[in-house]
């Protein structure tokens, strides 16, 4: 069980996203205006907080959602599970489709601090079912099947 501690999104790739405190998923779609929303395999993002923390201890000046994460959650390591892990928040019901991501080596974290946590500890899903995420919800891993 994990706590969300922020949503966030952005209107534009290639941008950090921002804390929004809410956001509403669509099914097989997305957070509504996410600029990574659609029908693909990477509707949503995931970091853990813990490891966002980590990061900050060595020196890193980041904010919730300038890795281009959606949901930052505490409690949970996104990384140890395995693709096809359902996730719930409320009516929201995530399925893991891929961890980590190639990192282009031009972002703002990677240039500052010579890596960037999100092409190893992130991971991405899509939306199996739709509803509303704020800050402080309980997310569970549901299975993996």
């Amino acid at each position: 069980m994990g706590t969300v501690i922020a949503v966030c999104t952005s209107p534009a790739k290639g941008t950090q996203k921002k804390n929004v405190g809410e956001g509403i998923f669509i099914e097989d779609f997305g957070i509504k205006g996410d600029a990574h929303a659609g029908k693909w395999h990477r509707q949503v993002s995931l970091l853990s907080h813990d490891r966002i923390e980590e990061f900050r201890s060595r020196g890193a000046d980041v904010e919730n959602g300038a890795f281009g994460e959606n949901l930052v959650v505490s409690g949970i390591d996104f990384r140890s599970l395995p693709i096809g892990t359902r996730l719930r928040c409320n009516d929201v019901v995530l399925e893991m489709t891929q961890i980590g991501k190639e990192c282009h080596h031009g972002c703002a974290i990677f240039q500052k601090m010579g890596e960037c946590i999100m092409p190893r500890e992130g991971v991405f899903a899509r939306v199996l079912h739709g509803g509303v995420i704020r800050s402080g919800d309980e997310l569970t891993v549901e299975s993996d099947e």
